[in-house]
């Protein structure tokens, strides 16, 4: 496999530093709103290297943080009047709740930083005592980025955004402007903790690099671990930080390969709340299905922008309901053997830097193939099987794929119609027990007329709304 590591920003092959073992760490969410399509582009991008590594015979082990301590946390708790806690416990479900819904595998490990204090309290210590931090009078502890002789050598952005990162961080104290608060002073309507630099809270930067010396590192090797990934927008400061607190603390680099997934923008502005253009994905889930949204997020390279239009969305669907109309061919049929040749293809195509258009061109190759042999062999049951082995393969490697296909066509139909259909439909299947012939064939032509299909199976009578 070959990545794009975007330190060196060139494709390189990727060596994991434990044999068939791999350790990645994404930056999740902070956890003051619902999750936008910024959120879910990124974990769906991620979701797919997981599940690709997977695919090709590594053990991953896979992490994603909860920033549940955070100034626009504090700030909504100021506004609404609700507990710290219960802003962050709300927002953690939904993010879960809506990630799930888009197909994105649970972490493995999933640390918040309200639960790994006493590792970012452990890392800022050791900061202090080998002189790259600083305390200033207010309590506030600064990392020195001029004690890190190599700041700046993973994004290479510091003298264009030297400015940009000292307004991030409230000047006040500081030695330098590119130094960041490592542990920030108590401070009124503030939430603290204590420690032994004074009461106070963690800075940004800070928590995820306790986070994966805590949770995810390897401590006998060169770099902590295999592969650190999240949003472009991350790249600096989050992540330069990172990387000098880690170098500083525990004389490791911090990650082996860097991967950074595109900007989602509407109407070409880059998603920000601050454009008032933030697009929550709740709110499109209650348009479009999940597996819909995944199909449509994920086609695009994770490493592009992608700017989100219901045109193309839509456009996208007619994609995905090819494949769930090879799915109602082989409907009932049990999975046999997965087609080598199309599973080779398919990972051949992930495993150069997660190629989805060279793998959704496959999965379009073989949808044609098999029905055009279906069309020829319409009983041809082994054939049959290794199609439906395909299409669960496909499910497990990109997420989709996974529904009933007579499901799938019915979604967007609102829950009062789909119990009317069911409610007809078994009105004509009593009527067939009763020999009522007469009756059940005027339910079907009643439903006929509603533009709904019936098909009668050994597994029951099945139906979707005409196309």
């Amino acid at each position: 496999m070959v990545v794009f590591d975007s330190v060196k920003k060139e494709k390189v092959p990727f060596v994991p530093l434990h044999d068939k073992e791999v350790r990645i760490y994404v930056c999740g969410p902070t956890v003051y709103d619902d999750a936008h399509l910024g959120h879910a582009r990124s974990a769906i991008a991620f979701d797919l290297l997981r599940r690709t590594l997977k695919a090709l015979g590594y053990h991953v082990v896979f992490a994603r943080n909860f920033t549940d301590i955070d100034d626009k946390i504090i700030k909504k708790s100021i506004e609404t009047g609700q507990p710290i806690e219960t802003i962050t416990k709300t927002y953690t479900e939904h993010y879960l709740r809506d990630m799930g819904a888009l197909g994105v595998l649970d972490a493995d490990i999933s640390p918040k930083a309200t639960s790994s204090l006493e590792a970012i309290v452990g890392m800022v210590a050791k900061l202090l005592e080998n002189g790259c931090a600083y305390q200033s009078e207010d309590g506030t502890v600064w990392f020195d980025t001029s004690k890190d002789a190599e700041y700046c050598s993973l994004s290479h952005r510091c003298g264009e955004e030297e400015d940009a990162q000292a307004r991030i961080e409230h000047e006040e104290g500081k030695r330098h402007p590119r130094d960041f608060a490592l542990w920030k002073a108590c401070k009124e309507n503030d939430v603290c903790y204590d420690s032994p630099f004074g009461r106070g809270r963690p800075g940004w930067h800070i928590e995820c690099s306790a986070m994966i010396d805590r949770y995810l590192a390897y401590k006998d090797e060169e770099y902590a671990i295999d592969i650190h990934g999240g949003g472009a927008d991350l790249f600096f400061p989050h992540h330069e930080n990172e990387a000098a607190q880690t170098r500083c603390a525990t004389h490791q680099k911090l990650a082996k390969y860097w991967m950074h997934n595109g900007f989602v923008t509407i109407a070409g502005e880059k998603m920000s709340k601050s454009l008032g253009n933030s697009f929550f994905v709740k709110d499109a889930l209650k348009v479009y299905d999940g597996e819909i949204l995944r199909f449509y997020l994920i086609s695009t390279h994770y490493r592009a922008n992608f700017n989100f239009n219901e045109e193309d969305l839509l456009a996208s669907k007619k994609r995905l309901d090819k494949l769930y109309r090879l799915k109602k061919r082989i409907y009932g049929i049990k999975s046999g053997k997965a087609g080598k040749p199309f599973q080779k293809e398919l990972l051949d195509a992930l495993s150069d830097d997660l190629n989805i258009s060279k793998a959704l061109a496959v999965v379009d190759d073989m949808i044609a193939g098999a029905n055009e042999h279906l069309d020829a062999n319409p009983k041809d049951k082994g054939f049959k099987q290794s199609v439906a082995a395909d299409i669960e393969w496909l499910n497990e490697l990109l997420g989709i794929g996974g529904k009933d296909p007579y499901t799938y066509f019915r979604l967007g139909m609102s829950e009062e119609e789909i119990q009317r259909i069911d409610a007809l439909i078994e009105a004509r299947n009593a009527a067939k027990r009763s020999k009522d012939f007469e009756k059940a064939d005027a339910i079907r032509s009643k439903l006929t007329g509603m533009g709904i299909q019936l098909m009668d199976t050994p597994q029951g009578t099945v139906w979707e709304k005409a196309e």
